[in-house]
């Protein structure tokens, strides 16, 4: 009799890389989530996605007018990626899904993170990111427990069970 392996996911590491409302949001639904699973959850923030945990921007940030073909009109038309590009258009579409997220009592980023590490979960920026930016580790957020190397965070994502989810 062969012996039933056992392949359920205990650990996720995600990389988040854009600073997009919509690409920020599905790291955190899917880092709380996970946490709430009871699993091992290591967030790793870099590039764009630093705004995400950066104080000055975690809780500014905006949807993507120009180049997002999911963006959608009210009643689902295409968004004429033109459109993005008029003043004033990508802040009125960004407050419209802070709107949204609000009346589904979504927490702003800030509060995410708070729930992500309450329940055991791990922030972490890119140093190379940081660098690149000019960035202090008193910039970001105090949720955030160290600056890595994706070398760094590569090691602390391995093992069985674990998946690595890019953003």
């Amino acid at each position: 009799m062969t012996e039933k392996k056992d392949t359920q996911v205990k650990k996720v590491a995600m990389i988040c890389a854009k600073a997009s409302i919509e690409d920020v949001y599905a790291t955190l639904v899917m880092a709380n989530g996970a946490v709430m699973e009871g699993m091992e959850a290591k967030v790793f923030f870099t590039f764009f996605g630093l705004d995400a945990i950066t104080k000055k921007h975690m809780n500014k940030l905006h949807t993507a007018t120009v180049g997002n073909p999911g963006m959608r009109m009210p009643g689902g038309l295409p968004f004429p990626t033109l459109l993005g590009t008029i003043p004033g258009v990508e802040a009125g579409v960004s407050a419209m899904m802070r709107s949204q997220m609000d009346k589904l009592d979504i927490p702003p980023v800030d509060e995410f993170l708070d729930m992500i590490t309450a329940g055991g979960g791990e922030i972490y920026a890119c140093k190379l990111a940081m660098d690149m930016f000019k960035l202090e580790k008193s910039d970001l957020s105090d949720h955030v427990i160290d600056v890595l190397t994706i070398g760094d965070f590569y090691a602390m994502a391995g093992g069985e069970g674990s998946q690595i989810i890019f953003t």
